[in-house]
Formats: C-alpha cells, sequence, structure tokens
C-alpha cells in the first residue's frame, strides 16, 4: 500500500469546540442502567465457586525430616506425611552425632517455623518431636503402632493437597498440657488458606484421640455428606514423653508420669520370661526330691480284707518231658542255599581243571 500524503498545516480544517456535556446527558441510557441493575441481582443470587481469590496470609512452612538409622516404615511414614501436608519441606537427613540445637539454625535456613524431626535408637526405637522454631515449646514423642499409606487395609483416598478438618478428643480441653499440645497440633497440621499448593477442597479428617494415656492419629476420607467415613492412613499412636518449653530443649513444662522407655519394657519382658523357666525347673527340682524320699509304709488295716473272695486253688502240674522245638524254616533254607552253593563250586572247579 502506498502511504498517503500528509496535508500541510495550511489545508487542515478549524475544529470547533465541542459543548460540554449537562448532568441530564452524562447519563447512561434507560436501557443500560437496567441490564446493570439485573447483572448486580444475578450476581447477587449466584452461588461462589469452589475457587476463591485470596492472598496467602498465613506463612506457616513445616519442616519435615529424620535422623539416620531409620528403617523403611518410618521412611514411609515420613513421605506420607510430607504428601498429606502441601506446607511442608523436607531436607537431608541429619546425623545422629549432632546436637539437637542444630535443627534451629536448620529451620532458619529452610525458611520454616515449625519442625516435625523423627529421631531413631537402636534401629528399633522411633522418636517424634513437634517443635515451634525458635521459641518454643516442643514435645517430644515416641511412636508406637506405624501403619502407613501402602497398606491394603486402608481402602480411603482424597485429592492431593487438599486442606483437612482437625477433630480432637475432648480431654484435649479438660487438662493445660493437653491444650498446649492441642494448638501445637492445630499450628502444624492445618494447611494455611490460599497456600499455593494447596487445594480448596475439604475431603478428609485429621482424628486425634487420647486413649490410654497415649495420642491416637488417624485419617479418614469424607465419602458422602451424610459424614460417612473410610480410613485413608496412615495411623500411628504417640506416647508423651516430656514438653519443653524451649526449641528442642530448654525447661522442662510437663513430664508424664504414666510413660515407660523401651529399653524398661524390653527389661521387664524379658525377666517375666526368665521367671517363668525358673519356675518351670523349680518344680522339676522338687519332683526329683520327691522320688528320691523313702516310702512311707502304712500299717496292715485289717478291714481292708473284709471284701476280698479268696482264689480258687488250682493244682500244680508238673511236666517231665520236654516240648519239641520250633522248627526255624529261614535257617533251614539257608543251610540248603549254602550247601548247593558249595557243590555247585566244587563242579566248577572241576571242570576248569
Amino acid at each position: 500500500m502506498v502511504a498517503a500524503k500528509r496535508k500541510r498545516h495550511g489545508d487542515l480544517p478549524i475544529q470547533n469546540n465541542r459543548p460540554k456535556k449537562s448532568k441530564k446527558d452524562s447519563r447512561p441510557p434507560p436501557k443500560l442502567q437496567n441490564t446493570a441493575k439485573e447483572a448486580e441481582e444475578d450476581e447477587k443470587d449466584r452461588i461462589p465457586g469452589p475457587v476463591c481469590k485470596g492472598k496467602w496470609k498465613n506463612k506457616e512452612r513445616i519442616l519435615i525430616f529424620s535422623s539416620r538409622g531409620i528403617n523403611f516404615r518410618t521412611r514411609h511414614l515420613m513421605q506420607d506425611l510430607r504428601t498429606l501436608m502441601p506446607h511442608s519441606k523436607a531436607d537431608t537427613k541429619m546425623d545422629r552425632k549432632d546436637k539437637l540445637f542444630v535443627i534451629n539454625e536448620v529451620c532458619e535456613m529452610k525458611n520454616c517455623n515449625k519442625c516435625i524431626y523423627f529421631e531413631a535408637k537402636k534401629k528399633q526405637d522411633l522418636y517424634m518431636w513437634f517443635s515451634n522454631s525458635p521459641h518454643g515449646p516442643s514435645a517430644k514423642f515416641l511412636v508406637q503402632n506405624i501403619h502407613t499409606l501402602a497398606e491394603l487395609k486402608m481402602t480411603g483416598n482424597c485429592l492431593k493437597g487438599s486442606r483437612p478438618l482437625l477433630s480432637f478428643d475432648p480431654v484435649f480441653d479438660e487438662l493445660p498440657h493437653y491444650a498446649l499440645l492441642k494448638e501445637l497440633l492445630i499450628q502444624i497440621f492445618c494447611t494455611p488458606r490460599y497456600h499455593p499448593k494447596s487445594q480448596p477442597f475439604v475431603d478428609h479428617v485429621f482424628t486425634f484421640t487420647i486413649l490410654d494415656n497415649r495420642i491416637w492419629f488417624r485419617n479418614f476420607q469424607i465419602i458422602e455428606e451424610d459424614a460417612a467415613l473410610v480410613e485413608i492412613g496412615p495411623r500411628f499412636v504417640l506416647n508423651l514423653i516430656k514438653i519443653f518449653q524451649g526449641s528442642f530443649g530448654g525447661p522442662t513444662l510437663y513430664e508424664n508420669p504414666h510413660y515407660q522407655s523401651p529399653n524398661m519394657h524390653r527389661r521387664i519382658m524379658r525377666s517375666i520370661s526368665a521367671a517363668k523357666y525358673k519356675e518351670k525347673q523349680q518344680v522339676k527340682d522338687v519332683q526329683k526330691l520327691r522320688k528320691k524320699e523313702p516310702k512311707t509304709i502304712l500299717p496292715h488295716d485289717p478291714t481292708a480284707d473284709v471284701f476280698v473272695i479268696p482264689a480258687v486253688e488250682k493244682p500244680i502240674e508238673i511236666e517231665w518231658v520236654k516240648p519239641e522245638p520250633k522248627v526255624d524254616l529261614k535257617a533251614r533254607k539257608k543251610r540248603v542255599y549254602k550247601r548247593q552253593r558249595k557243590m555247585q563250586q566244587k563242579i566248577n572247579s572241576g571242570k576248569a581243571k
């Protein structure tokens, strides 16, 4: 296309000033007003969608990692917690020689203000730390009866990254140390609203119940509106040991009087089995001593022979003739066979000559 020629300044037409609009002219036409009112009424009656755009204000971040020496079950449990908590972060395993205060520095480097730390001892005992880094408080638990998501017993399922409901036993509100643990568990397990990695759905429930002085953790799927539940997993039991004022240390706020260490429990079980073995050996020794003791001879009771009927005496018969010996057929056959074999050998030797 050819570019259009510009006109000279002298040829430009003179533009007249436009008249000012009055208030009446500035109003929109009546049809547009009616359509705007109808749109506002429709928006009022409309149900908002599941996704609501909001600002991410709660910046809770959880660091979940462990020490060296954990077994496969602990590793799977740690991975399950990471998948269920989209606001969590991972880190490499910590050396068992390092002190626990180092974890506060790791949380600061990872920009995390809460921590779940799995501590393994003797390759068979598992301890779990819940901590509010870096100022505290923190709680130490012994983990028992672990079942992971991969087990076939857990038939439920939920959306990855969905926000959970937290259900607590009424006992959490009765005692002060359980009230402190409740607040700590809420801040750790509750997924922040509008988190970038979370989904705006609520389809599962975390339950914390207290039974036998222990906290039982369960995860259920909400499958229907009538609150029908199916267990998803993981499941584990937390036996409280101590609550500290600081993060991974400090003054002790509470110590569980019902707690029994795994070493003590194993020692008691060994002592029970040893006591059973000793009891069996003592019974055997008593039986041997009773056999060696001389038997007590009771005096003869004359009334014992009242109802005894005397036996009929039979005449004694003496055989004067020796009975004939029994014929052994097998021995006779062997002798005949030997005789025949010798005769055959003689005949063969004569022919050879």
